[in-house]
């Protein structure tokens, strides 16, 4: 949830299997950051890091290895939650 002075901005809910929870949080806000770099709107800057931070669960290790298309792509409704490789 974001809440940028007007309105507040829910992303849709992910159902992943976690594989490891450490830097989530760090891909976060690396997402929201990004977003607001490429001037994301509210909603789509919620959208893709919260996308950002569902692809970190399933990668093992503190660095999130996910590609900004994997995170479009899962932000845009590509509901696997899975990196393609």
């Amino acid at each position: 949830m974001i809440f940028d002075e007007k309105d507040y901005c829910f992303s849709k809910t992910y159902d992943v299997r976690i594989v490891d929870r450490v830097g989530s949080g760090d891909s976060f806000g690396a997402g929201l950051i990004y977003s607001c770099m490429e001037e994301m709107s509210t909603q789509e800057s919620v959208e893709f890091a919260v996308a950002a931070s569902c692809l970190k669960h399933s990668i093992e290790g503190d660095y999130n290895m996910v590609t900004v298309d994997e995170v479009m792509s899962l932000a845009g409704g590509d509901g696997s939650g899975r990196v393609q490789r």
